[in-house]
């Protein structure tokens, strides 16, 4: 039962990128950046597409890859609890983004600079979202190649979040600065 929600997780993360990428190119805005400042975007990719498979056949019974570190239906249980505290967080951060949600760096058409709602809270808040749902699916499927994920996200994150806040610095400058003096950059 628990593995179908982490396949759920990941099904559900990429269909709402999809319906937020599709409601803002009906407003004629480009929301997808993805690969067009830093053409190694791409490589991330086969590396998601693996996870999927991973939870995928974890879940569906397919040929598994990579063994388990433990197995733990508890564990499992407080995996689910993560993933939907990461997913209610990434619906908070969408409907907070508004017409500023941008997958990749935006620099010609970036939109408002938002700090109201889940941005009040944290300057990252999809990224924590991220973060928390592969900590969730890791204890729901502590596969050591899904732990070797949660810290290659986490470091691919961390990455991310460096470059975007050196765009936002360039253009929203002081009104940027001040918003980070008062809002961390996680939670």
């Amino acid at each position: 039962m628990v593995r179908y929600v982490a396949a759920s997780t990941l099904v559900l993360l990429v269909m709402l990128v999809m319906i937020r990428t599709l409601q803002l190119k009906r407003l004629g805005i480009k929301a997808v950046q993805f690969g067009e400042k830093d053409k190694t975007d791409f490589l991330i990719l086969p590396f998601a597409f693996l996870l999927f498979y991973i939870v995928f056949a974890s879940a569906f019974g397919l040929p598994e890859i990579g063994a388990q570190l433990f197995d733990d239906t508890f564990t499992g249980w407080i995996g689910v609890i993560v993933c939907i505290m990461g997913i209610l967080l990434f619906i908070y951060a969408l409907n907070s983004f508004g017409k500023s949600f941008r997958v990749g760096l935006d620099e010609d058409h970036p939109g408002e600079l938002v700090t109201t709602g889940a941005f009040s809270i944290s300057r990252n808040p999809i990224y924590t979202a991220f973060g928390l749902v592969l900590a969730g699916i890791f204890l729901i499927i502590p596969n050591w190649i899904v732990l070797i994920y949660v810290f290659a996200g986490i470091w691919l994150f961390n990455r991310q979040i460096l470059l975007e806040e050196q765009s936002l610095k360039g253009i929203y400058g002081k009104k940027y600065m001040e918003y980070c003096k008062k809002v961390r950059r996680f939670l």
